[in-house]
């Protein structure tokens, strides 16, 4: 069989379960770490439950991804999960699924694998969302979950280091209130609330213009130029403002 023939054959086969994303959608982006809670607990000295060292390598991630060939607006780390908003007219690649997917997931696992000194793996899906509200919602929910997971963190390590066994701390646990929860923080002279931001809703990255001085050779002059860079909020806002954040910069 001819080249031409058997490579037209062939690509219906390997195109057969090919996705994308229609362009009045919004494009979003998780990732996740794989077996990470063995890694953070078991492989790796890191403090528990949160540690800057980790923090500093998920934020180095959220940094490259945010700068690897497609248009990101905005990208948002919590625990091990990487959330990234796409510029509402991001047609990179078509918007197949499939290079989107094994794109990002493949530059997040190389980066923290070389932050880390080993090799690690993160997953990666694409959230199709039809409106900026639903935009907004997304990002709501991950802060959400950002604070619900802290709270059960400093809870859990907190009990674990008085010495009560996996068992006996997960059941002491289980089922609990929110305000348990804070109160059993606060018995021990812990405020939640005064713990750090970064901690509680996550850290948000997204791009700012900065003006640059520098040297022009030509003009044999310094002059001023614009230029971009991505910066780093871990103290982000709360409800309706944060919600307001993330459509000035979906729209």
């Amino acid at each position: 069989m001819k080249f031409d023939d058997l490579d037209k054959k062939m690509r219906v086969y390997e195109q057969s379960i090919d996705q994308t994303v229609l362009n009045e959608m919004y494009l979003v982006a998780r990732l996740d770490g794989r077996n990470f809670s063995r890694l953070t607990k078991e492989i790796c000295d890191f403090e528990a439950p949160f540690d800057e060292r980790f923090r500093d390598m998920m934020i180095k991630t959220v940094k490259v991804l945010m700068d690897c060939g497609f248009r990101v607006v905005y990208g948002y780390t919590e625990s091990d999960e990487i959330s990234l908003l796409f510029h509402k007219e991001e047609n990179t690649f078509g918007r197949k699924v499939r290079k989107f997917n094994s794109i990002l997931a493949g530059m997040a696992s190389a980066v923290f694998s070389l932050e880390l000194g080993q090799p690690v793996a993160f997953d990666c899906r694409l959230v199709p969302l039809p409106n900026v509200e639903l935009v907004q919602d997304y990002f709501l929910w991950r802060q959400a979950d950002a604070h619900r997971n802290a709270l059960n963190a400093h809870c859990y390590w907190m009990l674990r280091k008085e010495g009560k066994s996996v068992e006996e701390a997960t059941k002491m646990l289980e089922g609990k209130s929110v305000s348990y929860k804070n109160e059993l923080l606060f018995s021990r002279d812990i405020n939640f609330d005064k713990l750090p931001g970064w901690q509680k809703r996550g850290t948000g990255v997204f791009w700012t213009e900065v003006e640059k001085t520098g040297y022009n050779p030509v003009t044999n002059s310094e002059e001023k130029a614009i230029r971009r860079e991505l910066k780093t909020d871990m103290e982000l806002e709360l409800g309706e403002k944060y919600a307001q954040f993330i459509k000035g910069l979906a729209e």
